[in-house]
């Protein structure tokens, strides 16, 4: 579920998309609201001129479905956009957002709507996470992973347990490669203590841990439980920010019966600020690194 697509944007600012056909068509649906409301029109009075409802506009414009070249056309039409280098760009990106992301041959096996948070991450530069059971992950190692897959996919074939880990493989290939993405992550104490597929699993996990802090784009920090209540409490959330200006900064919510992405500027803002406040109360990255490690000496 989206609370909406982005903000509007300037024209022409969307023709530098980037890679991902997710973000190509979050600019699109972006473009094509502003250009709408520009024309002082409503989706009802849009949908009505092209034998659409209403509801297809909307979900055009918040990114829900896509929408073919040919369609843009008849928009940009309506929109009155007479400018064929406006016109070819907008059409072109529609194109390319109908594109297939690396990750579409693991779809099957991909739970319901992650693809989208995956192609959201393929193109940002920056991702926070505040998580409290598990290992964020973009820093698990595979057994990790394949431990985790397991306990919440009871239902999971072995070929798609692997499938899954092989998708969280291939995204943490962007911590080390060229133009690494920036990580920071803030892991709740009880994530370390809990014992995720054996000590054996765990002790590969934190020693991970360790090695990550040095990579230069990571930054890990451990919330002790001895910072008591705080603001994060029963709460895990991603926020994913790009270069772009016109990407606005998204929140990644994920629960048992499926996933919520806020970009109204408000509730973005309110994350970043709880972020912000349990990475002040959390312990240091080299304290953190030293904790884990203390406690990779405790494992029998």
């Amino acid at each position: 579920m989206w609370t909406r697509w982005g903000t509007t944007s300037q024209k022409d600012s969307y023709v530098t998309a980037g890679g991902s056909p997710t973000v190509r068509r979050r600019r699109l649906a972006a473009e094509l609201r502003r250009l709408r409301e520009a024309a002082d029109l409503t989706c009802d009075e849009v949908g009505e001129q092209l034998e659409w409802s209403g509801s297809k506009v909307s979900r055009i414009e918040t990114g829900r479905v896509g929408v073919r070249p040919r369609d843009v056309r008849d928009l940009l039409d309506i929109y009155g956009v007479t400018d064929e280098g406006h016109r070819d760009a907008l059409v072109r990106l529609a194109r390319e957002a109908r594109q297939k992301g690396w990750w579409h041959i693991y779809e099957d096996a991909l739970p319901e709507g992650f693809e989208i948070y995956i192609g959201l991450e393929a193109e940002a530069s920056s991702t926070r996470h505040f998580q409290i059971d598990v290992v964020p992950g973009l820093l698990q190692t595979e057994n990790y992973t394949r431990s985790v897959v397991r306990a919440f996919g009871l239902v999971l074939s072995p070929d798609e347990v692997e499938h899954r880990v092989a998708v969280r493989s291939a995204r943490q290939a962007r911590l080390t490669g060229d133009d690494p993405l920036q990580l920071w992550a803030v892991l709740d104490e009880a994530a370390l203590h809990r014992q995720v597929g054996g000590k054996g699993v765990m002790r590969e996990q934190l020693n991970h841990l360790v090695d990550m802090h040095g990579l230069p784009n990571v930054t890990l920090q451990v919330l002790p439980f001895a910072a008591g209540a705080h603001t994060g409490m029963g709460n895990i959330f991603t926020i994913l920010g790009f270069l772009e200006p016109n990407d606005p900064d998204v929140v990644y919510l994920e629960g048992l019966t499926g996933s919520l992405y806020v970009e109204k500027t408000d509730e973005v803002e309110q994350h970043s600020s709880i972020f912000d406040h349990l990475r002040t109360i959390a312990l240091s990255p080299d304290d953190s690194a030293a904790m884990i490690t203390a406690m990779i000496k405790e494992i029998p």
